[in-house]
This record gives C-alpha cells, structure tokens and sequence, in this order.
C-alpha cells in the first residue's frame, strides 16, 4: 500500500506548491539507511518551505530533510520515511556584511561555495567538516564542526541567527546578525545537532573570521599512543595558539604522525612554529612542513579515515586519554579480526575511528568493547557511517543516561506527532 493511498496525498499537490520541476516520486537512490521514501520535494522559498511541512503535517507525513546527502547515513534507520524535504533550491547567499563579519545565507548553500564567496573579503566561515560539499544546514544539523574548532570553536559558537520551519509549518526566528546579539540563540543550540528531528533549517547567519595572513606546519613522527599523547600534551600545555592539532595513525603498528597548525600573523607564526619544533623534540622527528608538501599533508590526514563502505565512529574521551584510546582500538579491532585506521582532533578529545575488513558481527563487537571502556569513563562512542543491520545490533548513539528524558520533553514540545525523521536519534526519538 503506497503513502498516498493512506494518507490521500500525490505528487501533485507537492508540485501545487513548490512547481511542476521540483516535487517527484522517490527513487531507490533517495532511500535513508534503506528505507525508501515516497515523494521527494524541493522548496526555493521559507514560505513554500512552510507550505510543504503545514502539508505533511495535516496529512501524517513522516518528513527527512536532507541538504546535499553526504550525512543522510548519519544516527539510525528511521522507522519510516514518506516524504523527503531538500534544500537544494535554498542554496542563496542573502547577505555578508564583510565589515561585521557576519553572513546570512540559506540552508542549501554548500560550505565550499560560501568560503570561495567570502575569500573574496579575505573571509572565512571557521568550520571544516571532512565532507567538501556539505550544505550549511547540513552541518548545524549534525553539529559537524572539524578541526577548527580548537580555536574558532563549533557550530554552537559560530552559529548567530537561525530561521526554521517547524514540523506544523510555522516559521521560527532566533538570533541576528548582530555578533553581540543573544536573543533567542538558544533555538539556535537547540537545532544543533538535533539531526532534522524537531523541525526544517531554511536560513543561518554565521559569525566569520579574518583569513590568517601566515601558516606554518609542524609534523612530528611518533612511534607509539603513548608518545603521540605526549606529544599532544607537552603542545597543549605550553604558550602556543594552534588553530589544529591532529593526530594520524593509518594502521595499528605503533606509528603515526601529529600534526600542528599554526596561523597568523608572519613573524608570530615562524616564532612559534620554532618554539613547537623544540617542545615536540623531546617525543619524536619532527619538522616543518615546506611549499606544496603542506597542502598534500593536510589532504591526506584531514580525510575521513573510513572509506564508502566502511564503519566510521566518532570517540569522544578527555584529550588527556588519547593513548588509551589508540590502544584500545588497536586492540579491539585486532581481537576481532578488523582493521582500524584513527585520525582525529586530538586537543578537543575527538578521535575518528575507521574500521574495514572481517565481518559484521566482528565490527559490532568491537564497537561495543570500545564503547564498554570509554563510555564507563564519560566518554562516548557513535556509529557515524555503518549499515542499517549494524547499526542495528549495536544502536548508532550508544547510551546516553539520564538526558535522554529531558530529549524526549523536548522532542514532544517540537514535534508532538513524532513526524520529524522518526527513530533516526538517540533513543528511537
């Protein structure tokens, strides 16, 4: 029994609102973790936006929103998907104020288009996710910040004004763009994160920053966990203003790299690049990386350590854990016959975690192990790429105690008929 047999709804009345070209059946290729909607619609405008989710409302449509696709695999398969909402037609820039760096632009515009935008001012918005063509509401979202966020922040700190459609159709409002301006930003944090749960992000104003006029890269060979947390310390520790710290192990032999960003003004940068030569000195080989070497370093470790069929995870420990961490997935994985490949922000305790080859209960068995340990230490572990059967015998989120009664409070206050990606977050919400 197709949706519009429940529900009386056809593809004509989506096209009634947003125009013959943007409203369509769904395809197999439109599925969200193996669950295939029935129609997929694109809005250009807030109010078309509102027309659409007022629709789907009246008529118990269970609503994705889905801004380019490349996180549409993120959390759990929904229980039920009929309606896909795309951003792709809200893709404008409406404004950069270059002289208050602050821009506003709509839910669609691809992060890589608006830095090239705002390099024009020799601006930038500070955030950095591995996944290039990611949309901006894509990334509040799913609060996808990246290695910036050491010294710029994450989405929640950078995130000013926000504009949404909530699941009754109803515009809501948050923020300015005005830096200082407070009002109502707590919508703004709230819509972080929450992965298209509580309701459509059509429109965001941004808090940019200047691009540093220098740079420069240290890289020190490390041979085992321990020296790399070392290392990562001794850095954290001192008088130096990284804008990255990263860490890189591509195989579970004891080797790896840790990588240091420096940026900003000349002198100051070739100052304290010599000072993170000396200090990383005492753990391994390091050196400053020279001309096109720099660029094809970071390429390389800034990459997503999970390929397209892989398992990706997302550990979250003190930074302080950074050698436990690499040893314990070094352990699990090889315990269970699964290969494991680790980069991540090692300064703000966010380890990625990729893991390939064995089999699927091989690979839940070593998420669980992982999660057993960190997680008894406050820490967490969440499946951001894996199967629908994966995630389903070892839950994307993992537990998450006591919060997950006030999540379900305000899951009910936002979306009380539970039409917003049902089952995809934490809990089943």
């Amino acid at each position: 029994m197709s949706v519009s047999e429940v529900v009386q709804v056809s593809v004509e009345d989506l096209k009634n609102i947003v125009g013959e070209e943007h409203a369509r059946e769904a395809k197999e290729s439109d599925a969200v973790d193996g669950v295939t909607p029935s129609f997929v619609v694109e809005p250009g405008t807030v109010e078309e936006a509102s027309a659409v989710m007022k629709l789907a409302h009246e008529k118990g449509l269970r609503v994705t929103p889905r801004g380019s696709g490349t996180k549409i695999g993120w959390g759990n398969p929904p229980s039920e998907v009929d309606l896909v909402v795309s951003t792709a037609r809200l893709n404008k820039i409406l404004e950069h104020a270059a002289g208050d760096l602050v821009a506003r632009v709509e839910a669609g515009v691809k992060l890589e288009d608006l830095q090239k935008e705002l390099s024009g001012a020799n601006q930038m918005l500070a955030l950095d996710p591995p996944e290039a063509s990611a949309t901006v509401g894509g990334i509040v979202a799913a609060n996808a910040s990246g290695p910036r966020r050491l010294r710029y922040g994450t989405v929640r700190d950078l995130l000013i004004g926000i504009t949404v459609v909530l699941p009754n159709g109803t515009v809501a409002k948050a923020g300015g763009k005005v830096v200082k301006n407070v009002a109502g930003y707590d919508l703004g944090k709230l819509f972080t994160g929450s992965l298209g749960t509580l309701g459509l992000i059509v429109e965001t104003t941004w808090r940019l920053h200047p691009v540093a006029a220098a740079s420069r890269t240290v890289v020190v060979e490390v041979e085992s966990p321990a020296a790399a947390g070392a290392t990562v310390q001794s850095l954290m520790h001192s008088t130096l203003v990284p804008t990255m710290i990263e860490v890189n192990r591509p195989g579970s032999d004891g080797g790896g790299t840790v990588a240091v960003l420096i940026e900003g003004i000349g002198p100051g940068v070739m100052a304290q690049a010599v000072s993170a030569l000396e200090i990383t000195r005492h753990h391994g080989t390091p050196r400053v990386l020279e001309g096109r070497e720099v660029e094809t370093f970071w390429d390389d470790a800034l990459k997503s350590p999970w390929d397209g069929d892989g398992v990706g995870l997302k550990v979250n420990a003190l930074p302080a854990e950074l050698p436990n961490v690499l040893e314990l997935v070094s352990d699990a994985a090889g315990r269970n016959g699964v290969t494991s490949r680790v980069t991540g922000h090692a300064a703000t305790g966010v380890t990625l975690v990729g893991l390939s080859g064995g089999d699927e209960e091989g690979q839940a068995a070593t998420v669980q192990e992982l999660r057993d340990i960190v997680g008894s230490g406050e820490g967490s572990v969440v499946v951001v790429q894996g199967s629908p059967e994966l995630k389903r015998k070892v839950d994307a989120w993992g537990p998450v105690g006591d919060a997950l009664t006030l999540m379900r409070r305000v899951k009910g206050r936002f979306d009380p008929g539970g039409l917003m990606n049902p089952g995809r977050f934490v809990g089943g919400i």
